[in-house]
């Protein structure tokens, strides 16, 4: 059998740690949550390599680094109240639900959204709660929020997510076309203020919706 608590380790040690990430909070959640719950039943072994994976409806669980780097960006704190746009999997919403009091994530796959409530359910998290619908447009009856991650490629910061920031909150996203975009921390100084902050190149699926991209 798989030890995958060794290699959960080995991942938060090898490819994590080492590689700049050192908010305590962040590294433990890492080596808590069970990624191999959260992919395919033919790809569990590969749960711990340091790449996306395929999941359902043609969308991808991201590479663990990178979802560290979001979730360190995001200053989450242990009574925040925190929205991610693109559940997928449910392996961020996990995590996220180990650092913040309450936890949105918005899923517009029907089906990945009702088997991300299912693991997540399975593994106890009643803090965490999956919505199907558009992400682009955010969460507007649960807003404001302390922190907004969004797990999809955008050609522009969505309006919406913006509004629903909390004054010194933090917005995570990744901006650009298809294939390759900067990921961005957005950071809401006051009611009409924001500023910017580049965290490096990133290749996610697209953010499809009214304030995203549109389906083909």
């Amino acid at each position: 059998m798989t030890d995958y608590a060794r290699l959960r380790d080995q991942m938060v040690d090898r490819q994590i740690a080492r590689r700049g990430i050192r908010d305590p909070r962040v590294l433990a959640a890492m080596r808590t949550v069970p990624r191999e719950c959260f992919v395919r039943e033919g790809l569990k072994e590969a749960a711990y390599e340091d790449c996306a994976l395929p999941i359902e409806q043609e969308q991808t669980i991201s590479q663990p680094y990178i979802v560290a780097a979001m979730l360190e960006a995001a200053e989450i704190g242990p009574d925040a109240r925190v929205l991610e746009v693109g559940a997928g999997s449910g392996y961020a919403a996990a995590l996220l639900g180990q650092l913040a009091g309450r936890v949105f994530a918005i899923e517009r796959h029907e089906a990945l959204g009702r088997l991300a409530e299912e693991r997540l359910a399975a593994l106890g998290y009643a803090n965490v709660e999956i919505r199907v619908g558009d992400g682009t447009k955010g969460l507007p009856p649960e807003a404001p929020f302390d922190a907004i991650l969004v797990a999809a490629g955008a050609p522009a910061v969505p309006e919406a997510l913006r509004e629903q920031l909390k004054v010194s909150g933090h917005l995570i996203i990744p901006v650009g076309g298809p294939g390759r975009q900067r990921l961005c921390q957005i950071t809401r100084e006051n009611a009409d203020r924001y500023t910017e902050r580049d965290l490096g190149a990133v290749v996610f699926v697209p953010l499809i919706g009214e304030q995203g991209w549109r389906e083909d």
